[in-house]
């Protein structure tokens, strides 16, 4: 079985462990130990009765309530299979560009869907353009158009621009002032902002308020990290209704289930899971965070999510190997990540409990 490119690969896991995929505690996918929440649950069942009827082609009970939290008209909002299928139209558009900048290390789904339509893909790593500090959250993007950024040589009408904010997988957040200003210098802004959940509205950076005066502006959202859901697989994006209905037209019809819409229009309305992530989350990162910092050979990255970036000074390989084989432990190699290598490892904000036994699975591999 080859090595997943993505977390949460449990089956590949399971082979290597020899284990049953259950038995893994998987800190490779980051997904919320606190859901799936309830709310989903109960409108799952209640819908199940509708299996046998076909989704609303339009979804139109979904984005009413989509745009209400967002408080903006429906036509403004594209429910999906996942984030991941409204991103290849992303894609497609960006690739009609003379040039996609893409802000590295990316999320692999990204590279997928620019080179299915041949875009012509500049990377900018945020490691090598600017100095980041482990201990501090934010950064800028300012470095994409510095003096020696190679998008000068294209007019802003031929530029793309695809990042996601907060960052992954290093966690950073860019602040909103941070990224508007490119909503003047490039064509098309794609901004995937499937772990801006994790932080409460008071703290989010999200480009959702300049949505209505910058038609060149793509946000995507998902609904089955914060959840726990992605089984389920369901997103949104959120752009001018004239390129919303241009997706609409390239898909599949019925992209989303009866069941992933029921429970979407619950859980964006369960106030109360929010908030018990919310206060969670900080507690149980900063521990982790904390915890990973006094061992031997790690240095934790600073993080706005729901998962921490980690670098070693040892073969994470060899590590992975070892969690897998003596604790049942699956954590995110970045071997997919070309600036990363075998010097970095991801892991999830999990319970205490799972978090304490990763800590301590760690400590005894890195002494062996």
């Amino acid at each position: 079985m080859s090595q997943p490119g993505h977390g949460g690969n449990l089956a590949w896991a399971a082979a290597m462990s020899g284990c049953p995929a259950d038995a893994i505690v998987d800190f490779s996918a980051s997904i919320s130990p606190l859901g799936p929440p309830a709310s989903a649950i109960s409108a799952i069942v209640a819908n199940l009765a509708n299996l046998s009827h076909y989704p609303d082609p339009d979804y139109w009970e979904l984005r009413t309530a989509i745009g209400k939290l967002h408080q903006l008209s429906p036509d403004w909002i594209l429910p999906g299979n996942g984030s991941a299928e409204l991103l290849t139209w992303a894609g497609w558009d960006l690739a009609t560009l003379a040039v996609t900048a893409l802000v590295t290390p990316a999320f692999g789904d990204y590279r997928r869907s620019l080179e299915a339509f041949n875009a012509n893909i500049h990377q900018f790593p945020i490691f090598g353009q600017q100095k980041l500090d482990s201990a501090y959250v934010h950064c800028d993007s300012t470095f994409l158009l510095s003096e020696q950024s190679s998008l000068h040589s294209y007019s802003p009408l031929e530029r793309g621009l695809l990042l996601n904010n907060p960052h992954n997988p290093s966690g950073k957040l860019f602040l909103l002032d941070s990224i508007a200003p490119y909503l003047e210098e490039f064509a098309l802004v794609v901004v995937d902002e499937a772990f801006m959940d994790f932080l409460p509205p008071e703290q989010q950076q999200s480009l959702i308020p300049l949505v209505e005066k910058y038609p060149n502006l793509v946000i995507l959202r998902s609904l089955t990290k914060f959840y726990s859901l992605p089984g389920l697989r369901m997103g949104y994006a959120i752009s001018h209704p004239d390129r919303l209905k241009l997706w609409q037209s390239r898909r599949d019809p019925w992209s989303v289930g009866t069941l992933a819409a029921a429970a979407a229009i619950a859980i964006i309305q369960d106030t109360a899971f929010q908030q018990q992530t919310w206060d969670w989350l900080p507690t149980a990162r900063d521990w982790l965070f904390t915890s990973l910092s006094q061992l031997p050979g790690l240095t934790p990255w600073a993080s706005a999510a729901n998962f921490l970036l980690v670098h070693s000074n040892s073969s994470v390989k060899q590590l992975q190997e070892r969690l897998l084989q003596q604790h049942r432990i699956l954590i995110r190699d970045c071997l997919s990540f070309p600036e990363l290598g075998d010097s970095y490892f991801r892991v999830a904000v999990k319970s205490q409990c799972d978090n304490e036994q990763l800590v301590k699975a760690i400590a005894q591999s890195i002494i062996n």
